[in-house]
């Protein structure tokens, strides 16, 4: 359980690629912030990893978000279904997000579909909408030394295959946070 005060509402975009939803976690585990998602999230990102990976039993990608529910037994928004039908955004397919980052008192949405949320639709609900780029460099900026520990400890603790630093950052390049990488490499 987190004791971090801010709330970020990760959606499922962001904990598809493993590497990178990996990467959110860890920093949560240091209690620089609180991670959210509503088992509406999970199911979309289960979805996709089908999608992406047809060739991996449901059942694996099942376990990875029961450990992410164990590992953050406060991370679940319930509740959540009451704010929706009220929200406006471009795509109605994306009210549940907002509504579970109302529900759950997130401080931002931390989402690669930015586009998805304009500022006009959340502002009145006190809630920013990052990429996970800017995201963790925010991150970074906040606990420079704290995270470049957990990119060490994520890369030594990844196995089948084993990763170095830098095969993870290439991981993570590629999921999307290219300017992390760069500052994290800069750091390093």
């Amino acid at each position: 359980m987190s004791t971090a005060p801010y709330a970020a509402l990760l959606d499922a975009c962001v904990l598809v690629p493993i590497s990178l939803a990996d990467t959110l976690l860890r920093i949560a585990e240091c209690n620089l912030y609180r991670p959210l998602w509503s088992q509406r999230i999970v199911d979309e990102a289960v979805a996709a990893l089908q999608v992406v990976h047809p060739e991996i039993p449901s059942e694996q990608f099942l376990d990875r978000f029961a450990a992410m529910a164990a590992a953050f037994e406060d991370a679940l928004v319930v509740g959540w279904e009451r704010f929706e039908p009220g929200l406006v955004l471009p795509d109605p397919d994306d009210r549940h997000v907002l509504a579970s980052a109302i529900r759950g008192s997130a401080g931002i949405i931390v989402t690669n579909n930015r586009e998805d949320f304009p500022a006009t639709a959340v502002a009145e609900f006190d809630i920013e909408v990052s990429d996970a780029d800017a995201f963790l460099l925010d991150q970074l900026d906040l606990a420079p030394q704290v995270v470049v520990n957990v990119i060490q400890e994520q890369a030594g603790d990844t196995r089948n295959p084993a990763l170095s630093v830098d095969d993870l950052l290439n991981r993570l390049r590629r999921a999307s946070v290219p300017m992390f990488v760069d500052e994290v490499r800069r750091l390093l």
